[in-house]
């Protein structure tokens, strides 16, 4: 089930059609209230979230969101209009997913909902459960981070490309790859999403005191250290 958070008649009922097209539920909502009073009655597997809202706007949302314990983990596009550095990161920071600005094409639109949903969904048993590096505990099972004794609270997006990192020490991993294999795309200049996402999962980090952990290779991507 994906829920659609916009105000905007004509744009959500044109992102209902597609992703319906595409054999999806979808239910859509026009404001925070009544995609609330859905919530309550059931979890859905992804949330389209506009910004400009008339009650709650996007940034509120989805912080109850990530503050729920029964949605702390449902993944989120927020969709805006705003397209400068600092609103996406903005939205990264509140815990967003992806996010996408308007306006989009709708093979765009299918391609996100689709990469999203993919890498929630997998399941990986065959792979070692429990990752570590420099004092740092990723527990894939139960999708936390722990520094020393200090929990970190990461987005779905975040844990998922610490965890590639980490499964990586010791090699560069090009921004390219990273887009691929934690987003799953690949769209040309769209390697800024990459390095946003490694912008606040160093914050997170070293808020908890795990500082250089990621390095930066300049002009190619990222890598921790062996």
């Amino acid at each position: 089930m994906i829920y659609i958070v916009e105000d905007d008649a004509s744009i959500r009922e044109l992102e209902q059609y597609a992703l319906q097209t595409n054999q999806y539920t979808v239910r859509g909502f026009e404001d925070g209230a009544s995609f609330w009073a859905a919530v309550r009655e059931t979890v859905p597997d992804l949330v389209i979230l506009d910004v400009m809202l008339p009650d709650e706007d996007g940034y509120q949302i989805l912080g109850r969101l990530r503050e729920t314990a029964a949605t702390r983990t449902v993944p989120v596009i927020m969709v805006t209009a705003k397209t400068s550095e600092i609103d996406v990161v903005k939205g990264l920071d509140h815990g967003a997913d992806d996010y996408l600005c308007k306006p989009f094409g709708i093979m765009e639109f299918i391609s996100r909902v689709k990469a999203v949903l993919r890498r929630s969904h997998v399941q990986k048993p065959e792979q070692q459960q429990v990752l570590s590096a420099h004092d740092l505990t990723i527990d894939l099972n139960q999708r936390t981070v722990v520094y020393l004794e200090t929990e970190i609270v990461l987005t779905y997006k975040e844990f998922e490309l610490l965890s590639y990192l980490v499964r990586n020490r010791g090699s560069a991993i090009s921004r390219d790859r990273l887009l691929e294999q934690v987003w799953g795309f690949s769209y040309e200049g769209e390697t800024r999403t990459v390095d946003a996402h490694v912008k606040t999962l160093r914050q997170k980090l070293e808020a908890a005191g795990c500082t250089n952990l990621i390095h930066t290779v300049r002009g190619y991507g990222y890598k921790i250290g062996g």
